[in-house]
């Protein structure tokens, strides 16, 4: 009896020995898939943001004379304008303030002795400022468009968001994407050449609570805008989707953490330089090396561990 029940106990210790070997396998490739995400985060972040800068694309000669940014007054927008400016880019403004419109324009100008136009448009009046833009876009060799416009409501329960702030960031967020992309991609086809810069978030790669409605707006610009990229490769048009962090703009105003420039919070200036230099390297990029790392962090991570801790992001 002795011998069977210790034959028995030899199966059992041989059954889990096996089970931790297993597991120890699994548990050995899944930190190796870890090191290996982070080792070429880390080589992306070197290229994209450093090498990159050692071998500019001429933007200009690549893709055309004429760059577009929309929600171009302030914040990241304003800062691509500057930035593509400084790559010998003619710009066309749109935002919905003139007076801002006038004082931008006339800074690039200025600045760095380009043309600039601008074209007064509110996003949030939806399908029927599209045919304006269009026209104020005609007959020009438009090589770059940076889908920028967006609005954020203050971080809340869904609850107390307000009719006017669920459609607001829909129209402008959502809609706008497509429409302007729609304006613009038929010359860019018949040119065979020109670039589209879809601007979304790090927020879409997970559920964000009390940014639900943003944060599924810019679910859609991406999938969007990498549907676009494949549809399109091989005609000579470019689309890049842009997913940033936190950056210090009016946007993130509400905040006492990410309103202020930090390691891991930019400025628009220094978001906008490291962006625009990973066009022609990246087709997805976070924009700015520190925004990488959180980005890839948040993709190795559950996505139940990122959609509880967003109450602690956004303080």
């Amino acid at each position: 009896m002795s011998l069977i029940g210790n034959s028995g106990d030899n199966d059992v210790s041989d059954a889990e020995r096996i089970t931790l070997d297993v597991f120890s396998v699994i548990g050995m490739i899944t930190v190796t898939i870890i090191v290996l995400k982070l080792l070429w985060t880390i080589c992306k972040i070197i290229f994209y943001h450093d090498i990159s800068k050692l071998f500019k694309t001429n933007l200009k000669e690549k893709y055309g004379g004429w760059a577009v940014v929309t929600g171009s007054t302030d914040g990241i927008g304003k800062a691509y304008a500057h930035e593509l400016a400084e790559r010998g880019f003619n710009i066309v403004l749109i935002s919905r303030t003139l007076v801002k419109l006038d004082k931008v324009a006339e800074e690039i100008r200025v600045k760095h002795n380009v043309e600039v136009e601008v074209i007064q448009a509110d996003f949030s009046e939806g399908r029927m400022i599209y045919d304006h833009i269009a026209d104020g876009l005609s007959n020009k060799d438009i090589g770059i468009l940076v889908n920028n416009v967006g609005v954020l409501a203050v971080p809340t329960k869904f609850e107390n968001i307000t009719e006017d702030e669920v459609w607001n960031q829909v129209i402008v967020n959502v809609a706008s994407v497509p429409a302007m992309s729609k304006i613009v991609l038929p010359g860019m086809l018949v040119r065979k050449r020109g670039l589209i810069v879809n601007v979304a978030s790090s927020a879409a790669v997970a559920p964000f609570p009390l940014f639900q409605v943003y944060a599924a707006t810019k679910v859609f610009v991406r999938s969007f805008s990498k549907s676009l990229e494949f549809e399109y490769r091989r005609t000579g048009v470019d689309v890049q989707t842009v997913l940033p962090g936190a950056v210090a703009t009016n946007m993130t105003a509400w905040s006492k953490t990410i309103s202020k420039p930090s390691l891991g919070v930019p400025t628009p200036a220094k978001f906008a330089r490291h962006a625009v230099a990973t066009i022609g390297y990246a087709s997805e990029t976070a924009g700015f090396w520190n925004h990488e790392l959180q980005l890839m962090m948040a993709r190795a991570l559950p996505e139940w561990m990122i959609t509880r801790s967003a109450q602690y992001i956004i303080r």
